[in-house]
Formats: structure tokens, sequence, C-alpha cells
């Protein structure tokens, strides 16, 4: 899957376990209820920002903010699951 070259910034929601991508909402919060609706669980689905013109990723969202799974700010804080989260972004989006 491409980005289109023209946007700045594209937000997105990633589900880890079944290693898909819901992108180009206009909420991160957004992006996770369609991979919900999809079958996703909550615990699974982070947000992230990709800026196709860098071609630069960033783990921040409001949707991340989720004490009940360990993560206080908007930064995946858990090393593991932002690692996740990469490696789906860079699997299944023409970036970096």
């Amino acid at each position: 899957m491409e980005i289109a070259s023209g946007a700045k910034m594209v937000k997105m929601a990633v589900d880890i376990e079944k290693e898909i991508i819901s992108l180009g909402c206009e909420l991160h919060m957004d992006c996770g209820d369609e991979l919900m609706q999809s079958g996703s669980r909550i615990d699974n689905v982070w947000g992230a920002n990709v800026y196709p013109e860098k071609n630069a990723l960033d783990f921040s969202a409001v949707f991340n903010i989720r004490p009940s799974f360990g993560n206080r700010s908007m930064e995946i804080q858990n090393a593991e699951i932002k690692k996740k989260v990469e490696a789906v972004i860079r699997k299944l989006l023409s970036i970096i």
C-alpha cells in the first residue's frame, strides 16, 4: 500500500495482532473504531502517524492514552508494543 505523496501527515490505527491498518481518518479514534468494527480488540489497536514527505513515523495519539493498559501518555510507552506497531506499518506501507 502506498500513501498519497501530497499528505503532510496521515493518522492511523494499527492492529498489532491481525497486522492490519486503518488510515486517513480525521481522528485516530475513528480509525480505531473501523478496526474494532472488523473484529479487532481494543488492547491490540494503537494510534500512530506517518509523514510521507519525510518518510517518518511517530507513535503519538490521544487514542493511546489508556491507563488501564498501562499507557498514560499520548506516546506509546511500551517498547514492545511500539516495535510491533512500527513493524506492521513498515510491512504494509511503502515508507522508510
